[in-house]
């Protein structure tokens, strides 16, 4: 099941979804900040923000595949598959 986070960014434009990617990243950096220098009252904050940053570029790069046109998708499948095979 979808969570509620994962639904509220699908009513996002592209652009919001860059802007609110740069400022969760900005906003995760200040907490890994300040959990260094005196601690944080809840470390698990940090976990929290990394997965929204997570679920943001998750939802641009899901954006980005179903832009691509039919020649873009099938040579995508061939690097994947050429991936898979070099393993």
């Amino acid at each position: 099941m979808a969570s509620k986070k994962f639904i509220e960014l699908q009513d996002f434009t592209v652009e919001q979804l860059h802007s609110e990617l740069e400022q969760t990243a900005k906003q995760y950096q200040k907490l890994e900040f300040d959990h260094t220098l005196k601690g944080l009252e809840n470390p698990l904050a940090l976990r929290e923000v990394r997965r929204d940053i997570a679920r943001l570029k998750t939802e641009i790069r899901r954006r980005e595949i179903s832009e691509m046109s039919g020649e873009q998708l099938s040579m995508r499948t061939k690097i994947i598959k050429r991936r898979r095979n070099n393993r």
